[in-house]
């Protein structure tokens, strides 16, 4: 009987680069998360003037193709845009146009995301290119 191997496990024991992560499992950015939360010291009645403004302009970059998703954090802190950019900078360039960015009234995380490459190793050989 041939033990299973996670996915995961199999990505992460091939050789890679300096980094430890191998070339393969790193995959193309194909959106960019941004995470925003409240920049310490504003206050809620900052946000809320600005919010009539900010939901029209969301909903503009919605409409253009610009922001896939958006979210209302669980925590109530802020929200969670999906942005259509294939680098951190591109999302920059998009996000900082929206007017609580304008503002500087929130702060800005930005992860790149892609493709869940462990599936990979559910291909087969000749699946890594």
């Amino acid at each position: 009987m041939n033990p299973v191997i996670p996915a995961t496990s199999v990505a992460q024991s091939q050789s890679g680069g300096a980094s430890g992560v191998p070339s393969a499992a790193v995959p193309k950015t194909t959106a960019v998360l941004v995470i925003e939360t409240r920049t310490q010291g504003v206050t809620p009645q900052q946000i809320l003037a600005v919010i009539p403004e900010e939901i029209r302009a969301t909903v503009k970059l919605y409409l253009d193709g610009k922001i896939r998703r958006w979210y209302s954090r669980g925590d109530g802190k802020g929200v969670i845009f999906l942005v259509d950019a294939k680098s951190e900078d591109e999302a920059r360039a998009i996000v900082e146009t929206l007017p609580l960015a304008k503002e500087q009234l929130m702060d800005h995380q930005y992860v790149p995301v892609g493709p869940f490459m462990p599936l990979r190793a559910l291909m087969g050989p000749g699946a890594q290119q």
